[in-house]
């Protein structure tokens, strides 16, 4: 059976739509979604013992910051600080020491609830 030429292109049409994976196409602004943004920036200052560090959180989710030493020393003891949170658009300071040298510092972060 053979179809008239007025419905040929219809039927093309709809054995197209019917065939697309997904069905129909979604209705947008053509912009691909955005990635969840995360993570406070951080500036460490070592000082001798000392270390500060502030970070800053850009991000609208609150990001749990904590400050890690390792000392130089082998007697002399590690630190790790308490999780401080920082909000959106707030800086934080975080500070710790060593009694000698200090031989690495990092921060680690930790996204809240």
């Amino acid at each position: 059976m053979r179809l008239p030429r007025s419905l040929t292109p219809v039927t093309a049409a709809a054995a197209l739509v019917l065939a697309l994976p997904g069905g129909v196409a979604r209705a947008g602004d053509g912009r691909p979604h955005a990635p969840d943004l995360f993570g406070a920036s951080c500036r460490i200052k070592v000082d001798g013992s000392e270390v500060v560090a502030y970070c800053h959180n850009p991000y609208v989710h609150v990001d749990r910051v904590r400050l890690h030493i390792e000392c130089a020393r082998w007697w002399d003891i590690d630190t790790d600080s308490a999780p401080v949170a920082a909000g959106p658009a707030l800086t934080v300071k975080l500070t710790g020491r060593c009694w000698k040298e200090i031989r690495v510092v990092w921060i680690s972060h930790q996204k809240a609830g």
